[in-house]
């Protein structure tokens, strides 16, 4: 296996202008990372889908975890933007509503890669990927986190009932949305998930 833990060589000399687009890269190495996973995708993949050397890469993005840390921040701000829509929701069943609905048009998407980049690397185990799955699960934490306080406050308009455990909530929508990816992942059609956030609404609690 490749070592992505070379050190970089040293960069072009300052002021030099790059001969490739930075953001076209890191969207190519995104989506190596997505369809792949951090430990199957190698360095080899991923310079021949950004078009770019090593040398190129280590000096514009630093080592394979530094890229993917890059590839994360910019799968968050672009495929998952609803989910911070999703708390500006008027209702708690609106605000499940726009996660469940935005998850499965990210994770359908016709010319991205099915399932969760999230779930992916939060399920890897080997050697190679622990640091990477630490990462993922930290940044899950902060999101749901939000999503527990936003039920919680829920709870004190009076939208959802004073029995519910808002943390639990949480979870239950989580593990939904890991379903989902995992099904994507595996093959399930957009009617197939549909069904699944259909039922998932129907037996939410409160309005």
């Amino acid at each position: 296996m490749e070592s992505d833990l070379a050190l970089a060589p040293a960069p072009a000399s300052k002021g030099r202008p790059r001969e490739f687009c930075t953001d076209a890269a890191l969207a190519a190495a995104l989506r190596v990372f997505w369809s792949k996973g951090y430990e199957a995708a190698s360095l080899t993949d991923l310079t021949e889908a950004m078009g770019i050397t090593r040398p190129s890469l280590y000096a514009a993005f630093g080592n394979k975890e530094a890229l993917f840390h890059k590839a994360l921040d910019l799968y968050e701000q672009e495929k998952l933007a609803y989910t911070r829509r999703a708390l500006e929701q008027p209702s708690a069943r609106a605000v499940a509503e726009h996660i469940l609905r935005g998850a499965l048009a990210a994770q359908m998407g016709r010319d991205e890669p099915h399932g969760c980049l999230g779930v992916i690397h939060s399920m890897a185990c080997g050697d190679e990927a622990q640091a990477i799955k630490a990462a993922v699960i930290a940044r899950r934490q902060s999101s749901q986190q939000a999503l527990v306080d936003r039920f919680a406050q829920a709870q004190r308009d009076g939208d959802l009932p004073a029995t519910i455990d808002a943390t639990g909530l949480t979870h239950f929508l989580y593990a939904l949305l890991q379903g989902m990816a995992v099904q994507a992942s595996s093959g399930a059609t957009r009617a197939d998930l549909e069904r699944v956030v259909d039922t998932a609404l129907q037996i939410w609690p409160g309005r």
